[in-house]
């Protein structure tokens, strides 16, 4: 039988026509939030009790996606951003909000999810963990482009959803001492002959001193060399690169780890790569408060999930318990226990181990008084399908993700804890970004 082809309509995009919206709230990603013929309506940089004129730009069953077009009665906490790169580059979000009215945001997204997808509500909601809203970040990871048109290297961070990379001279999140250097930092690296092939930039003002990593994918010869060495002499920086396979070479300055350091004297070491809060302001906070929520008594047996380098390991133990911590990075263990012994810490031992996997076997599991897990951002639901085996008393949950922190809260609720208290942990202001601190307790 013969086949005849039968063109298929061509699908039209039609373009929604521009309307009026009502705010209501923002949603826990920073777009604000309307209801508009039955269906939610997110709007990124709307903002509650505003009216705005968007336009619809994507359709979903039960939501839509706006853009936002004018801002016709603008809320009482909408300011002017003071970074000149806010909008096109991809790092803050909420610079258009004052920081306040950010945390009543952010507190009040954190108390939604928690409600809704978690199925809890905490007895005590605690005052959030807050600092300076500016200057705050003590690491940063800058994105390097090389444009062939103009033969430039571009320094700088990613454009909203794209690739591109917005070519700026300071930041005012950064520590001032990383702000200042990234014009001459950039001016420096255009000089260079390998450009072309230059990874990421990392920033580091830690208490060692300030610190720049560059990632190369190639070797540079002696002469880029050079140029870097001076760069860390002139601005009194060192300068290390780190290549493919992780090698670090320091081409200017002290070739030890860098270090930071907490109240309590625990000096912490750890590699470039390595995983440390970048808001020292609030991680101290973070550390007091997670160990007077657990009411630390000497002698008791505390696990400390997703450790690092031992950024609670080592104040759990100061503070009397006898902490195990495990961490997944083979070499973050051994970088903590050398952390310990540098702390003259004692009472903390250090386990390498996959906590997404079957934990049976693992030597560290059993009978415990007292949980911390300050995980990723995927959570810890796999680790705490193993509550039975550890029975502890409290569990202090740090979450960088309230989405995970919601759904991890199931089984927690059916091994018969309950939401002693939960506050929020503002690590990012100018950001959307979400952290909290959550303590369950077993009732009674």
């Amino acid at each position: 039988m013969a086949q005849f082809y039968k063109a298929k309509p061509r699908k039209t995009q039609q373009t929604q026509a521009k309307q009026s919206f009502h705010v209501s709230q923002l949603d826990h990603l920073g777009a604000g939030i309307a209801e508009h013929q039955g269906k939610i309506v997110f709007i990124p940089g709307a903002l509650p009790d505003e009216t705005v004129t968007a336009q619809i730009v994507e359709q979903k069953k039960r939501h839509a996606k706006a853009k936002l077009i004018k801002v016709e009665s603008a809320s009482a906490a909408r300011i002017e951003p003071s970074c000149p790169y806010y909008g096109r580059c991809g790092g803050c979000d909420l610079q258009h909000l004052e920081l306040s009215a950010q945390r009543d945001a952010k507190q009040a997204a954190l108390e939604n999810l928690i409600n809704k997808m978690g199925r809890t509500q905490p007895q005590i909601m605690s005052e959030p963990l807050s600092g300076e809203g500016w200057h705050y970040r003590r690491r940063a990871r800058l994105a390097t482009q090389y444009l062939r048109d103009t033969k430039q290297l571009n320094l700088g961070f990613r454009a909203l959803a794209s690739s591109e990379v917005v070519n700026i001279d300071a930041c005012p999140v950064l520590a001032k001492s990383l702000s200042e250097l990234i014009a001459p930092l950039n001016q420096c690296l255009n000089r260079l002959s390998a450009k072309r092939s230059l990874g990421h930039v990392e920033l580091l003002s830690v208490d060692s001193g300030p610190c720049v990593v560059l990632r190369i994918t190639s070797p540079l010869n002696d002469k880029d060399k050079a140029l870097l060495a001076s760069f860390g002499e002139q601005y009194k920086v060192r300068l290390v690169l780190l290549d493919d396979d992780g090698k670090l070479e320091t081409l200017w300055g002290d070739e030890g780890l860098p270090f930071y350091t907490l109240e309590d004297g625990s000096s912490l070491g750890f590699s470039p790569g390595n995983f440390i809060q970048v808001n020292g302001e609030i991680n101290q906070q973070m550390v007091t408060q997670a160990i007077d929520w657990l009411q630390i008594q000497p002698g008791e047996r505390v696990l400390d999930l997703f450790c690092g380098v031992g950024n609670f390991t080592l104040p759990l133990a100061k503070a009397g318990a006898q902490v195990v911590g495990v961490e997944g990075v083979e070499a973050m263990v051994a970088q903590a226990r050398r952390n310990a012994t540098m702390s003259g810490v004692e009472g903390a031992e250090f386990y390498h181990g996959d906590l997404s996997a079957d934990l049976s076997a693992a030597p560290w599991l059993g009978r415990i008084d007292k949980l911390l897990l300050d995980p990723a951002r995927a959570g810890a639901y796999e680790s705490l399908q193993w509550l039975k085996k550890m029975k502890p008393k409290a569990i202090v949950y740090i979450s960088c993700n309230p989405v995970s922190l919601a759904r991890d809260c199931e089984p927690l609720l059916a091994q018969g804890y309950q939401l002693s208290r939960l506050g929020l942990i503002d690590m990012f202001p100018q950001t959307h970004h979400i952290e909290a601190m959550a303590l369950f307790e077993l009732e009674k």
